[in-house]
Parts: structure tokens; sequence; C-alpha cells
């Protein structure tokens, strides 16, 4: 069959294309619930099949909220969801997806790579949950080395563009920060913002202690500042012997010459080199660009390792733990992993793995479409990159090892947090709630998440009080917060299936913000909901907090008792969300101007107001007249600037 989409009521697009799925059966289209539920949903995903075609593509399967519940590709869209019809021959895991499936969604893809390709970015677009998801799924930080006349030495996260070159992925920012005061030391390139370098009149405090050679006040000619970015892109392209080489032969030229000092600092830039290397570890001859990727599991959990190298360097590595199914094979979870994430990475020539992953040459040719590339994927069983990946491995056990016994200690804590407040179980998810602000202003409320695997930082939230409120009037912004926060739970997911309600609700605070919070509550009619207050006790000193819940006394745990450090590290994990995220409001307000608040006056205009009149009360002083005389300012803009600032003139 051809690839193109027929013409007939298949209603399956191209890749890219909106995902129309024919019609349903009426009955699949309802909650179902009891013991024909499997059944119904074969049924239903039997209705697809008579105008499936048999060409590769994207499936999608959807359950009566409309929330995908998995995402596949197939060679053959007719010939693979025709296996789920079969119910009795699937695994338990698939018979209940098959049981809550009501609906589903099709793509067509030219090719099976193509399909491939499309299934990890839908599958880190709405993370189903009969998926192997890859979670922790952060961006690597690179060293960026721009292109301008005296170039900047940079750490950078994000997209990148061709105004600079970038040397990485790190396996985190404080690799990256390591290696970038390394460089400085030993090349001393400037990594100051372009408009402090254009202003600067004379040498700042990084050409004080030799960071930096001050191309900013002509302490070095470009010529000269260019070798030194020259020398450091060299050792960041992996030519780092070949350049500690050719300092050492400088080092001694110097010192025949008997010019000391320049020996002694070329002596110094050959330390800074060393030290970058020492964290580096583990370096293989023959080893350019390449990621190392093991997989261990044990207990149904599973670890994989990625180390990272780059110009023959080691540039670290980070450990993940993909959320799965306990019955689910490593050679599945391995092949999952891999597609989801070179997803949205550059990808290296070379990935050495620990075991062979289901579909390895479709992988290998989706990434070597993805990357523009060949890339090789390469499970070695001898030599000194098989020694690389068992240490992989060995990082991964560990990992794992560790990652198990912290969720075995949280789960006894969480008992004890369901035996403190009188919980039917042990948590599976604790909010905590916290305000800051100083005098009213910039006021934050904050919701931190914690539950069996510790703190769920992607579940944290944020809430800008809106008001009005009254300066220091806590109670009333704690109101807001929880009026907000369960308002949209409500509205959300009135019917608590999503795992997005808590099991518990901790107030920082005492019996007045305990009361404010439940009348909150109660408004909403929500009374089943468990709630407590901590407050510090006398001379509000950690360990003797006092615990507030309705329709209790208070009461207070012993100092040593884990379950109070527990609870108190989760308070001030609170607090501390609650003030960073106030001092980056409040910063950022300081930053503003009332210009800023002027319709249609962007950064261009603004700094040649400011130039013009040297401050933002300069320009709300001025006149008509004067207005019109700025570089760049039209009579037409002059005047809404002027009747901005003159209510009266309006």
């Amino acid at each position: 069959m051809s690839d193109q989409p027929s013409s007939d009521s298949t209603k399956v697009p191209q890749a890219g294309g909106p995902a129309l799925p024919p019609e349903a059966p009426p009955e699949s289209r309802r909650t179902r619930s009891g013991h024909g539920a499997l059944a119904d949903g074969a049924e239903v995903i039997r209705g697809y099949l008579r105008t499936l075609p048999n060409t590769p593509g994207v499936y999608r399967m959807l359950n009566a909220g409309g929330d995908v519940l998995y995402v596949g590709k197939a060679k053959s869209l007719k010939k693979r969801v025709a296996n789920y019809t079969h119910v009795s021959k699937l695994p338990n895991r698939l018979q209940r997806m098959v049981a809550e499936t009501v609906a589903m969604e099709f793509v067509q893809t030219h090719t099976e790579v193509e399909a491939l390709l499309l299934e990890a970015n839908m599958i880190k677009r709405f993370a189903p949950r009969y998926n192997v998801l890859l979670r922790d799924d952060k961006s690597f930080p690179y060293i960026m080395i721009t292109r301008s006349e005296f170039p900047q030495l940079w750490k950078h996260r994000g997209a990148r563009d061709a105004s600079a070159d970038y040397f990485g992925p790190f396996a985190s920012g404080s690799a990256v920060n390591r290696t970038i005061v390394a460089l400085q030391r030993a090349f001393q390139l400037r990594n100051c913002a372009d408009t402090v370098f254009q202003s600067r009149t004379r040498p700042c405090l990084q050409h004080q202690i030799k960071r930096c050679t001050a191309p900013c006040v002509g302490r070095v000619t470009p010529e000269q500042y260019r070798e030194q970015v020259n020398l450091a892109r060299a050792f960041l392209s992996g030519r780092s012997q070949q350049i500690q080489a050719e300092l050492g032969r400088a080092m001694q030229a110097a010192s025949a010459d008997m010019r000391f000092e320049e020996a002694a600092a070329i002596r110094d830039r050959i330390r800074a080199l060393t030290a970058i290397q020492a964290h580096q570890d583990i370096n293989v001859e023959g080893i350019d660009d390449a990621d190392v990727i093991a997989l261990h599991q044990e207990g149904g959990h599973t670890c994989i390792q990625v180390f990272f190298f780059r110009g023959g360097s080691n540039y670290g590595n980070r450990a993940y733990f993909p959320s799965h199914d306990k019955g689910e094979e490593a050679a599945d979870i391995l092949g999952a992993f891999v597609g989801q994430f070179y997803e949205n990475k550059p990808v290296p020539r070379l990935v050495l793995l620990s075991q062979q992953p289901a579909e390895h040459e479709l992988i290998a040719e989706a990434l070597t479409l993805h990357s523009g590339q060949r890339v090789e994927l390469a499970v070695p069983q001898r030599g000194d990159k098989r020694r690389l990946v068992e240490h992989a491995l060995l990082n991964a056990r560990e990992a794992l090892g560790r990652r198990l016994s912290e969720t075995a200690s949280q789960g006894r804590l969480l008992d004890g947090v369901a035996e403190v407040f009188g919980l039917d179980g042990p948590p599976a998810r604790i909010e905590v709630y916290d305000n800051s602000h100083i005098q009213g202003t910039n006021a934050i409320g904050a919701m931190i998440v914690a539950g069996p695997e510790g703190l769920m930082k992607n579940a944290y939230r944020k809430f800008n009080i809106r008001g009005p409120v009254k300066p220091g009037d806590d109670y009333a912004m704690m109101r807001e917060v929880l009026q907000r926060r369960f308002e949209r739970a409500l509205k959300e997911d009135p019917g608590r299936a999503s795992g997005s309600w808590p099991d518990l609700v901790l107030i920082d605070g005492g019996q007045g913000q305990l009361s404010a919070a439940t009348e909150v509550l109660d408004e909403l009619g929500i009374t089943d909901l468990p709630i407590a207050a901590i407050a510090k006790g006398p001379d509000r000193n950690a360990g003797r907090e006092r615990f507030f819940m309705p329709d209790r006394a208070p009461f207070s745990l012993e100092p040593r008792d884990p379950v109070l450090y527990f609870l108190q590290r989760l308070r001030d994990e609170a607090h501390r969300f609650a003030i960073g995220t106030h001092r980056a409001r409040r910063t950022k307000a300081i930053g503003k101007s009332v210009i800023d608040e002027i319709p249609g006056i962007g950064p261009s205009r603004k700094k040649a107001l400011l130039h013009h009149f040297g401050s933002a009360r300069g320009v709300e002083r001025a006149g008509l007249a004067d207005l019109e005389a700025v570089p760049g300012i039209s009579r037409a803009v002059a005047r809404k600037i002027y009747d901005h600032f003159h209510d009266d003139a309006k």
C-alpha cells in the first residue's frame, strides 16, 4: 500500500497533521466499569481496524477523560493495533490499558523511522502512564565561546545559534563552572557581558586576580587575545595534551631566557589545565565524541547511567530512573530511553551500551536521521570500551542501591507522618504552604510537594498574591493561596482520580494560619482533607515545634524524633522556595522603570530617553518639545509619553 493517505474513511493523516480517529462505537464514549470493561475496550479498538492502513505510523490510546494512556509506533498500523484485540494474550499491564481505552488517534508516517521519532516526541509531550517515561529530563549545560572581536567565555543552556562555538554537554552546572574557572586561569578570557565590556574605563577585579587580560581597556592586543581564544578552543576540542606540551615548552624557553615571571605565569596556566583533567578521571584512547549508557535493574526498579565524552575528555555523568511497569524487559526500557533521551539533544557518532536495546538497528537509523550524521550503537564485549561500560554499570548499580535505600527510609518516615497526624495510610502527596513578603510588597505564596520518592520539584507552585491584602496580613495571603489552589483542583479533578490531590496539607504557621486555611476549605465544601500547621516553639527554637490540627489540642514531638526532622525539612524547603521566589520578584521589580509602563516604548527608545534626560524622573518632568528633541522619538511618540505622565492633559 502506498504511504500516501487513502481517500476513503480511514481518516489517518500524514505525519504532522491532526489525528482524526474514525467514529468509535457509542458505548466507547461512556465511562465503563466492572467486569465488562476489558471486552468493551477491545471492541473499541476492533472498531478502528476496518479503516486502518497497512502503513507505518503512530497510535495513541485515550481514556474517558481524554488523557493519553499509551503512545506506540508501528510498521503496520493495522497489524499492530489488531494485537490489542486478542486480550487473553496480553500481559496484565496491557489488559488494564485496554480496559481504560475509549478512543484512539492515529498519525500516518512515510517510514517506520519517522514513526519512531514521532513516538519519542509524543511520549515526552503527553507522558502516558503506560509508556516507559524518562523523568528528570533537564537540559545540559555547555561552555560557549562567542565569535566577537574579543570573544566571551560563558556557561550556556538552551537553544544554540551560529553566533558562538559550543563545547559539551556537561553533566552538571558545577562541572561547567569548575571548568570555566580553570579556563579563565589558564587562558584569561573575559566572562563579562558586552554592555559591561563596552563601558569599562579601567580593569575589573577579574584582571586583578589574573583571570582576564583586560581587553576592555587595551591591556592586550586583538591578536594576542585571539591567540588565547584559539588555545581555549583547541583545549576544549580535545587537544589538551598538545596544548599542555606547547605550554611546557614555552615555560622552559622563558625560564632559559631568565624571564621567570613569564615562566611562572605559564606554570600557573599548566596547573589550571591539570586541575580540569584531574576531575576527568576516566579517559580512554580512541574515544573522541561518545556517550556511554548502562542499565541496571533491581527489585522492579531501573537506573540508567549516562557518561559523556567530548573531544576525548570525560564531561561527567548523570543517573536516570525511568518510570515503567515492574514487568518491563530491560531491552525495551533501554530502547525507549535512548529514543526519548536524544529527542531534544545532540547525538554523538558513537553510543556505547551495556546491552542491546529492542529494535537497535531502527533506533540507530532514527538517530542518524535526527542528527544528520552516521550514529553507531555498539555493545562492546572487551577492551577499553568495555571497561567504560562496566564502570558505568557499577555507577548505575550503586546509584540504584542508594535510591532504593532512600525510598525505604522515606517510606518509614511517611508511615510515621501517618501515625502522627492520624491518617489512614502513608501519604503519597504532602503539600506544604508558606508566604513571603516585605511589609506586604511583592507578596508570594509558595507550595512545595513531597511524596514516597522525596521532593517532587516539578509539582512546586508559586502564587503571586493578587490582593488586595493589608501589609503583613499573612492570614489573608494564606486564604488566597489555598482558595486558588483548591478551586482549580475542584474544577480540573473533582473526582480526585489524577493523583494531584494531597493526602496531607501542612501550613507553616500556628493556630491563626490553620483557622484561615480551614475556613477556605469549609467554604469550598472540602471537609475530608487532613490539614495541620507547624509553628516554631518558644524562642523559635528548632526542635520545639508545635503542631496544630482541627479538633485536636496542640502537641509536640520528641526533639530527636526522625519524623520531626522530616517535617522540619519540609517546612524549611517551603520557606526556602517562598523566599527565593519573593527575592526574584523583588529584584525584577527593582529593575523596572516607570518608562516600562508606557505602551510602545521598547528598549531602544527607553535607552535613548534615559541617555538624553539622565533618569526616569527627568523623562517624567520633560516638556513636549524636549521629548520631541530626543533622537528616535517622533512627535506622536513624544505626545504619548507626555500624556502618560500628565493625566490632566489627556
